[in-house]
C-alpha cells in the first residue's frame, strides 16, 4: 500500500492557494492531557522522504522527520486542556485545537487540509476534509507527525510529576496499568473528569 502523496496539495495549488496548511490532532482517546493539533505548510520543493502517519512511523522515524521538518517547513502545535474537553465534549475540544494550531501560524494559510471529516466551526480559512488523511496526504501526516511528537512529551514530563500511571509508555490512553492505577491512586487534576472510566471513580460513593 502507498503512503500519503501530494496530489491533494497539488489539486490547491493549481486552483490557485500557494500557502495550504495539513491540520491533524492526536489525544482524543486518552483519559488524561490536552488533545494536542499541529497545522504544517509543506514547501512543495522541500518535502521530507518517509512522511507518513505518525502511528505507523517508529519513535525514531518520526523525531528524524520533524527534525527535517522544521528546516523546511513552517509548524504550528497548539492544545486544548482536559478542562476544556470536559466543559466542550472531546470533538468540539480537537476543533478547538485545530483552530489554534492554525492561528498560531506565522502567516495565514490560502487552504487547510482537515484530517476526518469534519471542518472546525471557528475556522474562517477555506479548507477541505480528507478522511484517513494522514495517510493520504503529506501535509497532514506531517502535522500528524508534530502533533504526536508534542502530546508525547508532555505526557512524559507529566509522568515525572505523578509517577505511577505510566504516561510515559500508555500516553495517557486506558490501558490495564492506567486503569489499575487509577482506582488505586485516584484522580489526577489531569484527568478528563467527563471520560466514562474516572467519572465513575469520581461517583464511587
Amino acid at each position: 500500500m502507498t503512503g500519503p502523496d501530494f496530489s491533494f496539495e497539488h489539486d490547491l495549488l493549481t486552483q490557485g492557494f500557494p500557502r495550504i496548511a495539513g491540520v491533524d490532532e492526536v489525544g482524543r482517546g486518552p483519559l488524561c492531557g490536552p488533545v494536542t493539533a499541529a497545522a504544517v505548510v509543506l514547501d512543495p520543493a522541500r518535502i521530507p522522504a518517509g512522511l507518513n502517519d505518525s502511528k505507523k512511523l517508529t519513535e525514531k522515524k518520526r523525531q528524524a522527520l520533524l527534525d527535517e521538518l522544521r528546516d523546511c517547513a513552517e509548524i504550528s502545535v497548539a492544545h486544548a486542556s482536559p478542562a476544556e474537553i470536559d466543559e466542550h465534549n472531546i470533538l468540539r475540544a480537537s476543533h478547538l485545537a485545530m483552530e489554534r494550531a492554525v492561528a498560531g501560524l506565522r502567516h495565514p494559510p490560502d487552504h487547510c487540509l482537515i484530517d476526518g471529516n469534519m471542518i472546525p466551526r471557528g475556522l474562517t480559512i477555506p479548507a477541505t476534509t480528507v478522511v484517513k488523511g494522514d495517510a493520504r496526504s503529506v501535509s497532514i501526516a506531517a502535522a500528524s507527525i508534530a502533533a504526536k511528537i508534542a502530546r508525547d512529551a508532555i505526557m512524559r514530563d507529566l509522568a515525572q510529576h505523578f509517577p505511577g500511571y505510566g504516561w510515559e509508555t500508555n500516553q495517557g490512553y486506558p490501558s490495564k496499568s492506567h486503569i489499575s492505577a487509577l482506582q488505586a491512586l485516584g484522580v489526577t487534576p489531569h484527568h478528563r473528569k467527563s471520560f466514562k472510566p474516572v467519572y465513575n471513580i469520581l461517583c464511587k460513593p
